[in-house]
């Protein structure tokens, strides 16, 4: 019996099928866009996969290197292959993880961060004139169509869609707040904690236009989710991390590295020394991101705060 053109099966495959062609056509266009997009590496002496992992280095500072294979999604031989020639080119540095010796993890040299620096000024040169070229609503559209496209083929970096921005009017209550509510209820920390962070919230904000300051708000798909400050520490060439928040929802999303990643990269550039944060080992969330961002563990203390019998620790990354 011959299929009527009404029949629900073959009306599938045949949507299917158009659907298909369309997928095809985006990527027959896409592909030369692509081209143009890196054609900012051409001016560079690196590769588009070393400019991958240069990239990937320097946007968090330091990574486990299965953790960066994973984030390529390349070959291990090849992978190695690739640190081998970047290191032999002074940019990478490579090294046993202290929580775990058989885990390499990678760094960028003084030298790579220069190169990224270069790349990623570059790429989003190309970008900025690609996007100038549309409306603001057109802009709009094309980023949200993008976001859409990663997350439905489930391709997206895992701080895929966190923004960085410097703090503005209305989140300072906000920074309050969230530090109180998300310590308050996982931890049960009393009042002493949001007096603890109002305190350096107000000794930062009459100081946030020094040089040698500077905060960051992180969001997430459009909602803040987390924040993060450097500042001044007591000593000269000693800045200090602050008020590192990430709410509960967007963790695993990368924002935690991002922010500190952020905050190390600005106390670099700011000429200090040290990057020096003090937090408790009740925080176990946090310590794998300080230890991928380089920190080592330099004191406990025991004590009681924020009425609770805990470890002080002292946390310190040579800059």
């Amino acid at each position: 019996m011959q299929a009527s053109s009404t029949d629900p099966v073959t009306g599938s495959e045949r949507a299917l099928a158009a659907r298909v062609e369309q997928v095809r056509a985006f990527n027959r266009f896409y592909l030369p866009v692509v081209g143009v997009l890196r054609q900012g590496l051409l001016s560079t002496p690196y590769s588009p996969p070393e400019a991958r992992v240069i990239f990937e280095l320097g946007r968090r500072e330091r990574r486990p290197a299965a953790e960066l294979r994973q984030a390529l999604r390349i070959d291990a031989g090849y992978l190695s292959r690739l640190i081998a020639r970047l290191e032999q080119q002074g940019l990478l540095s490579r090294e046993r993880s202290q929580s775990d010796a058989r885990r390499q993890v990678l760094g960028l040299t003084a030298a790579g961060r220069r190169a990224y620096e270069t790349l990623n000024r570059r790429s989003a040169d190309q970008v900025r004139a690609a996007l100038e070229a549309l409306s603001e609503v057109d802009q709009r559209r094309l980023v949200s169509s993008m976001a859409a496209i990663e997350r439905l083929l489930g391709g997206h970096d895992e701080d895929a869609g966190v923004l960085l921005r410097p703090p503005a009017s209305g989140d300072w209550g906000w920074i309050l707040e969230r530090h109180g509510a998300v310590f308050g209820g996982e931890y049960g920390w009393d009042e002493d904690f949001e007096r603890l962070i109002a305190g350096i919230i107000a000794e930062y904000l009459p100081q946030r236009a020094a040089a040698g300051n500077a905060g960051w708000i992180a969001e997430l798909d459009g909602e803040r989710v987390g924040s993060i400050f450097c500042v001044a520490g007591d000593e000269p060439g000693v800045a200090r991390l602050r008020l590192l928040l990430v709410d509960a929802d967007a963790r695993g999303r990368g924002v935690g590295s991002r922010l500190v990643a952020e905050c190390a990269r600005f106390a670099r550039r700011a000429g200090y020394s040290q990057l020096v944060l003090w937090t408790f080992d009740a925080l176990t969330h946090a310590r794998p991101i300080y230890e991928a961002a380089g920190f080592n563990l330099s004191r406990e203390t025991s004590g009681t705060w924020f009425g609770h019998e805990m470890t002080g620790q002292d946390w310190t990354l040579e800059l």
